[in-house]
This record gives structure tokens, C-alpha cells and sequence, in this order.
């Protein structure tokens, strides 16, 4: 049965293949494709595209800034134009960012930041949306890869 998944940060940068941020491209490229091949339903929050894109604003080297800057901006434009493996989610309701504002201040004494917290909510919404589903974050993060909802 296919998931519904949501597409961190890290994973975005090593897709892309982003200097300095691509040391797990193999591992994540072979489960894309197997995610890929379980008609898996993947999903680009708002934050990850934001955070990518910053990630790809601060590559050292200029030429790979605007390579990586280009690879990203043919992987949201074919979200956009549903012509690629994911989709971007909608931009949140006031209510959504006012909870997420609301539960930062204790995120952020754990280290982690509003996209991450964002992306925590967006987690929590789909799982009440789809019940029957699983429902989980794909990340390299260790905060984030315990968002897993297996339905009974």
C-alpha cells in the first residue's frame, strides 16, 4: 500500500545533489526510486522549499551555487506543473502558522527550527486527513525520522 510522504530539507539537498549537503545521494536516490516505484504520494512542504533554497544561496563555490540554484528551480517548477515525483503542499492558514508560532518557543530550546516545526504540523494535519494511510516525514534528520503513522 502507497504512504504519504513529506519530503524534508535533507533529503531535497542530496536529491539535488547541493555541495556539502549531498553525503547521503546514494542512499536517498535509491529510495526515491523505490518510493517512486510503491506509488508513494510525496510531498514538498512550503519550509523544505524555503530552507533549500537557502541551503543552495550559501554553497561556497559559484558555479555550483547556480547549478544547484538551477536543479532547483526545474525540481519546484515540475512540482508546480505536476511534472515530477512530488507535489508542493499548500501554503498554510493563519491557524496553521499560528500554531506553529505558538509551539516554536519550545522548539526552539530543543534546537529546532520553524520549518522543522512546520513541517511537524503538516505531519499531524495529513494524518487526521488520512487516517487509513501511513503517513510519515522522509528525512536524514534523526528529530524528524520518528514521524511515522502506521494505521492500526
Amino acid at each position: 500500500m502507497s504512504s504519504i510522504v513529506l519530503v524534508d530539507t535533507s533529503i531535497l539537498l542530496n536529491v539535488l545533489d547541493v555541495e556539502g549537503r549531498n553525503e547521503r545521494r546514494d542512499e536517498v536516490i535509491d529510495e526515491l526510486a523505490v518510493r517512486i516505484q510503491d506509488g508513494d504520494h510525496l510531498f514538498i512542504p512550503l519550509a523544505a522549499i524555503v530552507e533549500t533554497g537557502n541551503h543552495i544561496a550559501h554553497v561556497s563555490n559559484g558555479a555550483a551555487r547556480r547549478s544547484a540554484a538551477q536543479r532547483f528551480v526545474q525540481a519546484v517548477q515540475g512540482a508546480l506543473n505536476s511534472e515530477a515525483p512530488w507535489k508542493p503542499l499548500q501554503f498554510p492558514e493563519h491557524t496553521a502558522l499560528a500554531a506553529w508560532l505558538q509551539a516554536f518557543p519550545d522548539s526552539a530550546s530543543r534546537q529546532i527550527g520553524i520549518g522543522d516545526v512546520s513541517i511537524q504540523h503538516e505531519w499531524a494535519q495529513l494524518c487526521t486527513k488520512f487516517p487509513m494511510s501511513r503517513v510519515l516525514i522522509w528525512s536524514v534528520d534523526a528529530h524528524l525520522q520518528g514521524h511515522d503513522r502506521i494505521p492500526a
